[in-house]
C-alpha cells in the first residue's frame, strides 16, 4: 500500500480563507482590523524566512501586522521593558516573539512575561496550563493546526493509541495532551510521548496508531519502525545538502517518507504538511485576540 497524502497546504488555505471572511466581518461590524506584533531579536536567517511567511499570511487574511527588529545584543532586562510596553498597547492584539533567541537570553522568561491574552503562539504558562485541564486558552499554533489537519480528513483518535516522538513544550507535549483529552473524535486517544532518553524507540513507534514525529532529526523514522496502517504526522523540517540542488540543499522532515509512506495508511510530506497550517493558526489566534474570544473582559 501506498500512503493518502494530508495536504496541509490546501486545509492551511481552507484555514485562512475562514479567517479571512471573520476578520471581514469582523471589520464591517465597526471594529479596526487585528494587530500582530512581531518582535525578531538578532539576524537568524531562518527566523527571517519564518516572520516573512507570517506577515504574508496576515496580509491575505487583512490581519494587520508589524515588526520590530531588535539586535541580538539587546538585554534581557531592555526586551522585557519592549515586551511591557506592547502589553499595555491595546492597539496590538498579539504579540510573537520570534524564536530561537540569541543565547544569553531565556526564551522561558521571555514568553512569561507576555501578556497571556496576547500570546497568540500559545506558549505562555497561562495557556499552556489552562490546555492540560480543558479551559479555553490560546493553543501552541503547530499542535492546533495537527488537530484540524485530523477533523478535515475525519481521521478519528478515539480509542487510538497515539505515539509522539519528541517533548519539547511547543509541539510534542501539547500534542500528546490535545490527543489525550476530551475533544470530540479528535481526542481521546491513549498517549505515550518518547524523547531522546526512550530505550528502544521502535517497540514504542511500531505499536503506534498514530505517529507524530517531532524530534528534530532528519529521517528518524524508517519503514520498518511502523506498523501497516499507522497514520503519521511528521512535524520535522531539517536541511540536508544535496548538490543537485540549486540552494545546495532539500528538506526533510523528521521520517523516511519513501520508505514510511509505504506502510501508513496517511503521511504528511515535507515540506507542504503540518508547516502551512502553524501559520494558518497564527492568524486564527490574532483574531481570537482582537475579539477578546478566549479571555473575555
Amino acid at each position: 500500500m501506498s500512503a493518502n497524502i494530508i495536504d496541509g497546504k490546501k486545509v492551511a488555505q481552507l484555514t485562512r480563507d475562514e479567517v479571512r471572511k471573520d476578520v471581514e466581518d469582523w471589520i464591517e461590524a465597526g471594529n479596526r482590523p487585528p494587530f500582530l506584533q512581531v518582535v525578531l531579536v538578532g539576524n537568524n536567517p531562518a527566523s527571517d524566512v519564518y516572520v516573512g511567511a507570517k506577515t504574508k499570511a496576515c496580509k491575505e487574511v487583512g490581519i494587520e501586522t508589524g515588526t520590530m527588529r531588535l539586535p541580538d545584543t539587546v538585554s534581557a532586562k531592555a526586551l522585557k521593558q519592549t515586551i511591557h510596553e506592547l502589553n499595555n498597547d491595546d492597539s496590538v492584539d498579539g504579540i510573537l516573539v520570534q524564536l530561537p533567541l540569541p543565547n544569553h537570553l531565556s526564551a522561558h522568561d521571555v514568553i512569561e512575561s507576555i501578556d497571556y491574552r496576547k500570546d497568540v503562539d500559545g506558549f505562555h504558562p497561562m495557556n499552556v496550563g489552562r490546555l492540560t485541564v480543558g479551559e479555553p486558552s490560546f493553543r501552541s499554533c503547530t499542535p492546533a493546526g495537527i488537530i484540524e489537519l485530523f477533523k478535515h480528513y475525519s481521521i478519528p483518535t478515539k480509542g487510538k493509541h497515539a505515539v509522539v516522538v519528541g517533548a519539547s513544550n511547543i509541539v510534542g507535549r501539547p500534542i500528546s495532551i490535545l490527543l489525550n483529552k476530551e475533544s470530540g473524535e479528535q481526542g481521546k486517544a491513549t498517549t505515550t510521548v518518547c524523547h531522546k532518553f526512550t530505550k528502544d524507540l521502535t517497540k514504542h513507534t511500531i505499536d503506534a496508531d498514530i505517529l507524530v514525529v517531532a524530534a528534530g532529526q532528519p529521517e528518524l523514522i524508517k519503514g520498518e519502525m511502523v506498523k501497516e496502517g499507522v497514520v503519521v504526522i511528521d512535524v520535522g523540517i531539517n536541511r540536508v545538502a544535496d548538490e543537485t540542488k540549486e540552494k545546495g540543499y532539500t528538506l526533510v522532515g523528521d521520517c523516511d517518507f519513501e520508505s514510511v509512506k509505504e506502510k501508513a495508511s496517511w503521511i504528511t510530506p515535507v515540506p507542504g504538511g503540518v508547516g502551512p497550517m502553524t501559520v494558518a493558526m497564527l492568524m486564527k489566534n490574532t483574531l481570537l485576540a482582537a475579539k477578546n474570544s478566549i479571555y473575555p473582559e
